[in-house]
């Protein structure tokens, strides 16, 4: 048996969540406040563990997917490991160098240049000079922004941002390689090509410890899992099996409350607070979401993407691509898109809904829920394209033609 690279016995991670009123203090008051704290707790706080009693190997070599839902503990597991945050508890044995690719673009400067950037991102990501110099043309030719090398990043697009941060980090050499939702980054043509690096890492004998919500990725990347809920590990074993527990156990998950997800991102000068789908194949669909926001918004453009329980893009809906302005809206209020007729095809997907406010992203929340689509008779004929073809259903018309001979 390959020794472990990675063992975690009984760890855990414990925060203090600070209920009370904020307010402007005076520094006096600020550390007298925190003697105080290391007394008595204060009432207005509570205990949270984000991780409890954790237990795993990873034998060396090995690709571990780590899924489960939003608030797992998946993304915590992984700062731990990557010597981000001290456990509160428990033990990580780790055999080798560690190489993290949790956030693309760490440590980019916006007044250097892509050249600049490549230098100062793999240093704090633990590269060498002399391993940066080696690996410079291919990371500038991964990251395909050879004619902008020498502009400064501040003039980048974001997607530029993206492909660059990820060609660093993805030439890594570590011995474990730790990955957290690198696959969500950038167009279809460069998550493309990132999973074509990823699976070239996963082939090449690393051990490689891999966090998504992509679970059409981890089955086919992964040779086990480890499946989290509310900080715990409920399942091990092979990747198949513990996607197939993963699965099985949203089957019955209710949806979630937006106001309380704390894994969203954004300015928050708009908040959704709440999500109703309702869809059935081939009749008039609607989905609802509403938020809460600063009066006065302009410039609101929102979308919906819906992905099966595997991770695979089933739909996208979006204001802007359709070509319908918001205008100025109400700061609280529904904002509603309705389909005619729905296309997709009976099932159940997740969604991920998304806003930006003058380009500007104001809320962004992955997974918020699961999305029922029932049976409907599209064609009129009683029946639909059978399960495994598919997504959504495609109008269409047969004819035969005479062909001369």
């Amino acid at each position: 048996m390959r020794d472990a690279a990675v063992s975690v016995r009984g760890l855990g991670k414990r925060y203090t969540l600070a209920h009370d009123r904020e307010r402007y203090a005076r520094l006096t008051e600020t550390l007298a406040n925190v003697a105080r704290s290391r007394l008595r707790p204060s009432s207005g706080s509570e205990q949270f563990w984000a991780l409890r009693d954790v237990t795993f190997d990873v034998r060396q070599g090995d690709v571990v997917g780590i899924i489960g839902r939003n608030g797992a503990g998946k993304s915590t597991l992984l700062k731990i490991l990557s010597r981000i945050t001290e456990p509160t508890e428990g033990s990580v044995l780790l055999r080798g160098r560690v190489g993290s690719l949790l956030e693309v673009g760490t440590g980019f400067h916006p007044e250097l240049t892509g050249r600049e950037n490549i230098f100062l991102s793999g240093s704090i990501l633990g590269m060498s000079r002399t391993e940066i110099r080696r690996q410079f043309d291919e990371i500038a030719a991964f990251a395909d922004i050879d004619r902008f090398l020498d502009t400064p990043v501040k003039r980048y697009s974001s997607g530029m941002q993206v492909r660059l941060g990820f060609a660093v980090a993805a030439h890594l050499e570590p011995d474990i390689l730790v990955v957290d939702e690198v696959l969500a980054v950038g167009d279809a043509a460069f998550q493309k090509k990132c999973l074509a690096k990823m699976e070239d890492v996963a082939h090449g004998g690393l051990t490689v410890l891999f966090v998504s919500h992509n679970m059409a990725a981890v089955e086919s990347l992964c040779t086990s899992g480890v499946l989290l809920s509310r900080g715990k590990v409920t399942a091990t074993g092979s990747a198949n099996e513990v996607v197939r527990d993963y699965l099985g156990s949203l089957e019955h998950a209710p949806l979630e409350d937006l106001v309380a997800r704390r894994d969203r991102q954004g300015d928050g000068r708009l908040r959704f607070t709440s999500m109703d789908a309702q869809i059935r194949t081939g009749d008039r669909s609607q989905i609802r979401l509403q938020y809460a926001g600063e009066p006065g918004l302009k410039n609101v453009e929102v979308s919906v993407g819906l992905f099966s329980l595997i991770g695979e893009g089933a739909a996208y809906l979006a204001n802007a691509v359709s070509g319908h302005n918001l205008g100025s809206i109400p700061s609280v209020g529904e904002i509603v898109c309705d389909m005619t007729p729905g296309a997709l095809l009976p099932g159940s997907y997740t969604a991920n809904v998304y806003c930006t406010v003058g380009g500007v992203v104001a809320d962004w929340i992955q997974n918020a829920g699961r999305v029922e689509v029932s049976e409907g008779d599209y064609f009129g004929t009683g029946r639909l394209p059978p399960p495994g073809y598919g997504y959504a259903v495609v109008s269409q018309e047969w004819s035969v033609r005479t062909v001369d001979a």
